[in-house]
């Protein structure tokens, strides 16, 4: 029986967040999310979906003919075909970025990937989700974002910075909680804390609001 995951939904746009801000991108949303974070956008990816073959999946990605493709969720981590689904999209030679909570073991992600991996901190109220063994997993390709809610939340990720010397390990993100945390606060914030991380607005958002599918 060929492998298969449950799919959300596929779609083209301009990738909103991380490094490759701005450049068009195919997204892969997989279904389902051990998660329940406070402040989660993407709720409806946590059940329902259509079961599509790895090929099937290929496929659809093949037809918007770009560069770069995000397999995010949900939690895409949860099905375990999604390694699979990594490990075939470098082979056709796409440059892949993979969007995870953290919670799950990111050791066997293949190596090509670049691991975007998000630390949940206290208001998000999954900070026992985090998995912190996943960052000796890191390399200076991949990411790490924290998405803050209020002040306590800051001075939480500032620690971790600290604890596990993010910076030195690779690009660490810091993202405000659209509608919670002031943008500005935050900016202001790390400017004034000297702090080496990337601030970082969700792009597709200020273009297209809380819109399904960009």
């Amino acid at each position: 029986m060929p492998h298969s995951l449950r799919i959300t939904e596929i779609f083209h746009s301009l990738q909103g967040e991380s490094r490759t801000a701005g450049l068009p991108t195919v997204f892969v949303r997989l279904t389902g999310c051990p998660l329940r974070c406070r402040w989660c956008d993407t709720a409806y990816a946590f059940k329902g979906g259509e079961r599509m073959t790895l090929e099937e999946v290929l496929e659809q990605v093949a037809r918007y003919n770009t560069p770069r493709v995000c397999v995010t969720g949900g939690e895409p981590l949860a099905q375990s075909a999604c390694l699979i689904l990594l490990e075939r999209l470098i082979e056709r030679g796409y440059e892949v970025s993979l969007e995870t909570s953290g919670a799950m073991d990111v050791s066997k992600v293949d190596a090509g990937v670049v691991k975007v991996i998000d630390l949940k901190p206290p208001g998000s109220l999954e900070e026992s989700a985090n998995r912190y063994q996943n960052l000796k997993a890191l390399t200076p390709a991949d990411q790490v974002k924290f998405v803050i809610a209020d002040e306590a939340d800051y001075e939480w990720a500032k620690s971790k910075l600290q604890e596990y010397s993010l910076p030195e390990r690779c690009e660490v993100l810091f993202s405000p909680v659209a509608g919670e945390m002031s943008p500005q606060w935050l900016a202001e914030a790390i400017l004034k804390d000297g702090l080496d991380v990337r601030f970082q607005l969700q792009l597709h958002k200020i273009l297209w609001g809380d819109r399904q599918g960009v």
